[in-house]
């Protein structure tokens, strides 16, 4: 049978919206927004793990047709080589492929099954999933154009776009429990994206993940669309004033130019206070002294071979919370300073942070809950 549906799905092309013979009818789209996808039962993404990896549809299931490997082959063959042979070792690949899926991943599937289904542009390895399973009884649908299609859908949102939503940005010194803070306001029923979050890093030189290495900026772009399609962009979105980079992903124009021009809320904590807090927050980086070391010999070098010395001496030592708030002194605090981070925004208010113990973080969220119920919306702020 998968060889049958196979060689249908290469040869019966019928146009741009249909797969048709004996198999029926697969259906196509090119509309990718959250209502659409929301109506079918699976999405079935069938390129490699290595194109799944770098980005895919929200909610999308990856059951290749071909492994990285395989396709790395069948191409290498397919230019070097020889095309029929390519071919034909291809459709091997894949109908053993879409046979163990069918064995595995859909044993369970009833016969009212509708998946959406799609490859990197709408072509054979798609057209080849949605043949077999329509033959199998199901109800497949293909995106036309295939991931590109919803590619183009993320870079018209969040590239060519203005913004039609309102920020307000949570700003203040290193250390400041900013992110923190950020979710006890979701929790508290704001509005929030965690941007940090998203983008898998700390924001800072210390940010990265050991065990968890950022996503890809594709991958970052969709989590971030989805994340600001769950919102009201009728009421104020609360987001961490960040630079126009989070570790090595850049924001994209329209949330950044969205942020340019965002009202900002500031929080403060001392210095003592925010290097407790660093030394807490840190503990993977701590734990590890020779991930600790090289990020400490990628300090800028303006500040000279004694002060770096002297990091690496503190770090060595163990002086942990020393080291924080020499940091916060000499290299985190001026970087903010010569930042420019009001930028002529307007100013909700700042919070004077008492402590930054989990009850002081708390009421800190609590505080600029009611600055943001005391400033509604002025008539045309929001950006367009």
């Amino acid at each position: 049978m998968v060889w049958t549906a196979l060689t249908s799905a290469l040869v019966c092309h019928d146009g741009p919206g249909t797969v048709s013979g004996a198999l029926g009818m697969i259906g196509s789209l090119s509309d990718v927004r959250p209502r659409t996808l929301a109506a079918f039962d699976d999405i079935i993404d069938v390129r490699t793990p290595a194109e799944f990896a770098e980005d895919h549809v929200p909610g999308a299931r990856n059951l290749p047709v071909l492994s990285n490997e395989e396709r790395a082959e069948v191409g290498t063959i397919y230019v070097q080589d020889s095309r029929l042979r390519a071919r034909r070792i291809g459709a091997a690949y894949v109908a053993r492929n879409i046979a163990r899926h069918l064995e595995e991943a859909l044993s369970d599937k009833t016969g009212s099954y509708a998946p959406l289904i799609y490859c990197w542009r709408g072509g054979q390895r798609s057209t080849a999933m949605a043949t077999v399973l329509a033959q199998v009884g199901w109800r497949p649908t293909m995106i036309g154009g295939g991931y590109k299609t919803y590619r183009r859908r993320v870079t018209a949102a969040l590239y060519d776009a203005e913004p039609q939503f309102r920020l307000v940005l949570v700003d203040g010194y290193t250390g400041s429990a900013k992110t923190d803070i950020l979710l006890r306001l979701g929790e508290l029923g704001a509005q929030i994206i965690d941007l940090e979050g998203l983008a898998g890093h700390r924001g800072s030189l210390f940010g990265g993940f050991a065990t968890s290495p950022q996503p890809g900026q594709k991958l970052f772009e969709s989590r971030l669309l989805v994340a600001l399609e769950a919102l009201d962009p009728a009421r104020p979105i609360v987001v961490e004033a960040e630079s126009s980079k989070v570790g090595e992903l850049n924001l994209p124009p329209t949330l950044w130019k969205a942020m340019l021009t965002a009202p900002r809320i500031e929080v403060r904590a001392s210095r003592p206070d925010r290097a407790r807090y660093l030394t807490d927050a840190y503990r993977d980086i701590i734990a590890d002294p020779a991930a600790l070391e090289a990020i400490l010999t990628r300090l800028p070098s303006h500040h000279g071979a004694k002060r770096r010395t002297e990091w690496r001496d503190l770090a060595r030592s163990g002086a942990f919370e020393a080291l924080a708030q020499s940091l916060i002194e000499h290299h985190y605090d001026p970087a903010y300073e010569r930042s420019d981070r009001g930028g002529g925004r307007r100013s909700l208010g700042i919070v004077e942070m008492d402590d930054l113990e989990p009850a002081g973080r708390q009421r800190t969220a609590e505080r600029i809950l009611q600055l943001l119920a005391r400033d509604p919306e002025p008539p045309g702020s929001r950006a367009t």
